[in-house]
Order: C-alpha cells, then structure tokens, then sequence
C-alpha cells in the first residue's frame, strides 16, 4: 500500500522482515555510530596531537575535514544514488563509513587523518536522511515523527554514551584504537541493515535530475535556512561549554565530560519529545523549539556565573534538538518526488549551524563580552531561525490563497 509523506507524493510502505523495531534499532545503531565518530575527536584532539607530532589547532583540521566531508557528501551521495533502492543504498553509506574508521588508525600523518576524516564523513548526511525516509516508511503518516525520532535517538545517545566513552578511550586506550572500536560498532549495524531493513525496488521515475528538483523549491530552502541560523544557537554554547564552565562557573576540568552527558540526556529527551509533538502539529512543534532554543540559550548566559544554578540549564539545553526531528520531517513534507536529496541535505543544514555558532560565539568573545556571552549570541540565531520559518509559513500562505483565487 501507499502512504502520502509529501503533500502529493506516494512513498511507499514496506513490512519490516523482523519487525519494526528490528530495522528501527538497525538504523539508531547506525545513527549512534556515526554520532560517536563525529563528536570522537572533540576529546581526543590533545591525545591525537601529541601521537602525530603537531599542535591542537592544526589537529583541529582533521575536524573541518570531516565537516566538509559532511556538506559534500550529501548531496552529490543522494543524487549518484537516486536510483539505488534505500536499503542498498544504506549499506554502502554504511561500508563506506566502516572503511574510514578503520583505516583512520592507520594513518601515519596529519595529511592522511584529513583524507580519511573526509572520507567518513561523506555518506553521514545522506545516511542520516535516508534513514528517516526508510523509518518513515515503516509505519503510518500519523506516527512518521515518532519512527524518525527512535532513529536520531542513536545520534543523541552517543552525546551520553559514545563522546564520553571516546574521550576515556582516547585517554587510556588511544585514540586509534578507538576510533577503530567505533567501526567495529558501524560493521554491526551494517549487518542489521542488511538483515532487519526491508528490501525495497527503486521509486518509479527516481533520477539524479529528479532529486535536483529538490533545490528549485523554496520551501525546501527555507526549511534548511532555519536549522543553517536557528540550530546554530545550540553549537554557539556547545563549543565554548568546557570554557565557560571552567572559567566562568569555576568547575574543575574533570567535571566537565559529566556536565557535558548531562547536556546529552537532555537530548535524548528533547527528541523523543520533540518527535511525539512532530505527529501532533510538525509547525507548532518547530516554532516551539526555536521558541524553547531562545529562552534556555538567553537563560545559560544569566546563570553561567552559578555553578549550581547552571547545571540544570544545561539539561534544559538539551531541549533543542526537538528541531531535528521536526525539520527532518518537514522536508518529506516540501521536497515532494525529491525527497532522498531534501533529506540528506538536512544535515548538511546543521553542520552549517556548526560553523556559524562556533563562528559566532567566537566573535563576541573576541569583543570582550565574556564567555558566557555565547548563549545570547545562541539566543540571536535561533531568533534568526525563527524569522525564517515565519517567513515560510507566511509564503505559503500567500501562495495557497493565490491559487485558491486563481
């Protein structure tokens, strides 16, 4: 049978050969994987620095290596693929995953980490967008938001899991031992893929020039500019968090990495919320949490000079990863027959947040407003993303009433 995801575009629906919740914890896993390789080097940079012979700030490369990675694969993953069914198309997204964390370890230089970063970071994008296609398949429209929710629930879990686990594995075990536990984590979900996500025919009509068409809809680019400025308002805190905590709420730097779990629960929280909401109202759902994003970012920066009264703040925080889930969804809604690029380029949305928020916060700390400054920097973007939505919502209103007159 067929279930409309766009507003005029069947997908179809396809019965999970081991159960719904076989392929959907196939798919976290893979999520939870891929989340772990990307936030990894955060704490291991210092450890990676030293084993390589060169400075943190030139470690840090390796960092934006995988980042571009991120925004190149993408798209150019989702359109060479357009044509591939879903699931083979997750298992080479998969592979290729698996193939740069194992080779990462062996890496003799800096220059070498760099191309194998890139390289693990190009199927992340479209990985994470066709696993929200496949998980919305799997079950009715009305509960779409949630299946999409239990499988980026991988990506927040490894902000309490994986990254703390990385950052002790980088410390005791090393960092290229770790990094190739974490592809040994990628084989496996791989195998699930393989075994528990249904085997599904290429779309009719699916072409690269079909999945283009994605990017001559404006909605499609509106619903991506807000995660670019609204998202970027949790990485203007999440990057300076260890400064600010440090040096502003006075705790000692092994405390950090809990604080920081913390900051992950409310996550793992904030999705599964955010993803129930998705099926009552996806717009509202939006507007809520860039709403939420504005009032704990602005918050953070009040309370930072509390050790105490910043803690829970920080789970506070957490809240608003609700747009993950939320946005994810929408572009099904917006991108029509062109959904596997819309959906991939999500998250190449939010490693522009990335740079943007870091970019930011960085600024402001620059011109001496001190570093808990970044959390109304945060606030400032998320109110930008706000305005953007907004704005999308008003253009198609505008529009509907125009063809309704027509």
């Amino acid at each position: 049978m067929d279930t409309e995801i766009g507003d005029d575009t069947p997908v179809g629906h396809y019965d999970a050969p081991h159960g719904v919740a076989a392929a959907e914890f196939a798919l976290a896993l893979g999520t939870f994987a891929i989340g772990t390789g990307e936030f990894a080097i955060m704490g291991m940079l210092p450890e990676m620095a030293s084993s390589l012979g060169i400075t943190i700030p030139s470690a840090g490369h390796v960092i934006a290596a995988y980042a571009l990675g991120v925004v190149v694969g993408a798209p150019l993953i989702a359109v060479c693929g357009a044509r591939l069914p879903r699931r083979t198309l997750l298992m080479i997204l998969m592979g290729v995953f698996v193939l740069g964390n194992l080779l990462a370890p062996l890496s003799p230089d800096a220059r070498t980490l760099e191309i194998m970063r890139f390289l693990t970071g190009l199927p992340h994008g479209a990985f994470f967008g066709v696993a929200a296609l496949v998980a919305a398949s799997l079950v009715d429209r009305a509960h779409r938001g949630r299946a999409v929710g239990r499988v980026m629930a991988g990506l927040t879990i490894s902000n309490v899991i994986g990254a703390p686990f990385a950052t002790w594995g980088g410390e005791f075990l090393g960092w290229r031992t770790t990094y190739a536990l974490i592809g040994l984590v990628s084989v496996a979900s791989l195998l699930l893929v393989a075994r528990n996500v249904p085997a599904d025919p290429p779309h009719p009509g699916a072409s690269p020039l079909r999945e283009l068409g994605a990017l001559r809809r404006a909605q499609v680019w509106f619903t991506l500019g807000t995660g670019a400025v609204g998202f970027g308002g949790m990485f203007a805190v999440y990057t300076y968090l260890s400064d600010v905590l440090v040096n502003v709420s006075g705790y000692p730097a092994y405390a950090v990495p809990f604080i920081q779990a913390l900051w992950g629960v409310g996550m793992v929280i904030g999705n599964l919320i955010g993803a129930r909401l998705v099926d009552i109202n996806l717009n509202m759902t939006v507007i809520a949490a860039l709403v939420w994003s504005m009032l704990t970012l602005g918050l953070f920066s009040v309370t930072a000079v509390n050790p105490w009264a910043v803690v829970p703040v920080i789970l506070l925080l957490g809240g608003i990863i609700a747009l993950v889930p939320a946005l994810q969804t929408r572009l099904m809604d917006v991108a029509a027959d062109a959904q596997t690029l819309a959906a991939s380029l999500n998250h190449s949305a939010f490693n522009v947040a990335n740079a943007l928020g870091a970019w930011l916060g960085g600024l402001v700390i620059g011109a001496g407003y001190g570093a808990q400054s970044v959390g109304w920097a945060g606030a400032a973007l998320a109110l930008g993303g706000l305005a953007i939505f907004l704005a999308a919502l008003a253009v198609r209103f505008v529009g509907r009433r125009i063809e309704q007159a027509a």
